[in-house]
């Protein structure tokens, strides 16, 4: 088995320290740290946010297979600094103001960064204002918000509303357990998922889309 494959295997299995000592090991060998990082690590995490869009994996895989994906990009991140590779582009998430909920936030935070996405996560209970100014400040391209209660929803729209009226260039993706395309369509934010897997693949259509 070549490293590259040897550091895939490891990463599903969530052995963090070993992918970090063949990440290092793979960098002594010569091979270069963008194919590292795109030929093993992300390609890895596709496979397994496909997985777990399937459903023959869970939550728990996902999240140890994230760890040591992380573990090894932390080894390449000096030999990436001048790459264009560390990053194809930035998304703000959030969970919306007066809604704690993170689990399926922090999953859509998980897989775009294994689509090789910058995320600036700000965390639960967000106002439309903090997430206007953290996509200024982070010349973000994408604005990714989370509701888990009906009630927290319409703050969504005020999301919405900000970017239109401050003329900004970036694009709204909502989710959340009661957040459907209809509701998407009323308010006229730019994407829904339904999933974090489906959610990563559409904000990296963006970032492509972007950079053509």
């Amino acid at each position: 088995m070549d490293k590259l494959s040897e550091i895939k295997e490891l990463m599903q299995q969530g052995r963090a320290k070993n992918v970090v000592t063949l990440v290092q090991e793979a960098l002594d060998e010569g091979i270069e740290a963008n194919v590292i990082l795109n030929d093993a690590l992300l390609a890895e995490m596709a496979i397994i946010g496909d997985k777990f869009k399937r459903e023959e994996i869970f939550v728990p895989e996902v999240l140890v297979a994230a760890r040591a994906m992380n573990k090894g990009v932390e080894v390449l991140k000096p030999y990436l600094q001048d790459s264009s590779n560390i990053s194809k582009g930035t998304a703000v998430l959030g969970t919306v103001k007066g809604d704690l909920h993170d689990i399926g936030k922090n999953l859509v935070r998980i897989m775009m960064e294994g689509k090789g996405i910058d995320v600036i996560d700000l965390g639960t209970d967000i106002s439309a204002e903090t997430f206007i100014d953290e996509a200024k400040k982070n010349h973000a391209d994408i604005i990714c918000c989370s509701a888990l209660l009906t009630t927290t929803m319409p703050e969504m729209k005020r999301v919405v509303d900000l970017v239109k009226a401050e003329n900004l260039d970036v694009k709204v993706m909502i989710g959340g357990a009661p957040v459907n395309q209809e509701f998407c369509d009323e308010i006229g934010a730019d994407y829904y998922t339904d999933d974090a897997a489906s959610a990563a693949d559409v904000a990296a259509s963006i970032l492509e889309g972007r950079a053509c």
